[in-house]
């Protein structure tokens, strides 16, 4: 795998929000000059929701899916200084800092698991990632997919994680494999899980994890009420991922059977 190497880019422009995202992302310019869609650190599931979003997308990265490039965001007090709507208004101010940035895919189409066709390897990797970091939210009602030039492309991996939501008790999903992976509306499409395990287990290692979790910014590890150091949380990271590795076997076969 490649070495990470994220960029930090400067917000200059609040262009749109995206009223379909229920944590109203934005359309926004940087300094680079490229659009992205920012998640922000201010809404609702947090700094937590961009580590997810974080760890998901390189995951799938490394294991060849298509992810937008993702950056890291600085913005300035001065948009929710000039901003009309008082919801919108009240995000950026509470996002004051470092957030995360999806390279903005124009003319992109939503996946529609009807009428889009995807192929037997990228959907069974695709599922496979899901079980790895627990993504309970990629469902038919809500696909968290892409079409774009004719590829499938990976985003919204905020769901994922969600141990982290209370850290006393993150040790109990250690050995937990991923029931609702029943529920995922690539399963279907599945048919090579075998081959698409082989390949997965390939691409990540310990190494690989580390260096993800370790990318992190130091700031989004810092949350009122956590009672783990930011140096304890990276471990949880990727003692859970290294765990859900070692027991790929048994995360297969339980999407096999679900299927």
């Amino acid at each position: 795998m490649n070495k990470i190497d994220i960029r930090t880019v400067n917000v200059v422009q609040y262009l749109q929000p995206l009223r379909e995202g229920g944590s109203l992302p934005a359309i926004v310019k940087a300094d680079d000059g490229f659009l992205y869609v920012i998640k922000f650190r201010g809404a609702g599931q947090g700094k937590k929701a961009l580590i997810s979003e974080f760890i998901g997308g390189e995951l799938a990265r490394a294991i060849g899916l298509n992810v937008p490039e993702l950056v890291f965001m600085n913005l300035d007090d001065s948009f929710s200084k000039t901003e009309p709507d008082e919801e919108i208004q009240d995000l950026l101010k509470f996002s004051v800092g470092l957030n995360l940035g999806l390279h903005f895919l124009s003319s992109v189409i939503t996946y529609d698991p009807l009428v889009s066709n995807v192929d037997a390897l990228t959907a069974s990797k695709v599922v496979i990632l899901d079980s790895l970091i627990s993504n309970i939210d990629r469902t038919a009602k809500n696909t968290n997919l892409l079409n774009w030039n004719n590829e499938l492309w990976i985003i919204d991996n905020g769901a994922s994680f969600y141990f982290h939501h209370n850290w006393k008790t993150w040790k109990n999903h250690i050995t937990k494999t991923f029931p609702l992976i029943k529920d995922h509306v690539l399963l279907p499409q599945a048919t090579v899980l075998q081959e698409a395990k082989e390949e997965v287990i390939k691409r990540i290692d310990k190494n690989v994890i580390t260096e993800i979790v370790n990318s992190i910014p130091e700031d989004w590890l810092l949350n009122e009420g956590d009672f783990l150091s930011p140096n304890q949380m990276r471990a949880a990271y990727i003692e859970f991922l290294c765990a859900n590795i070692s027991m790929i076997d048994k995360l297969v076969k339980e999407a096999e059977d679900a299927r």
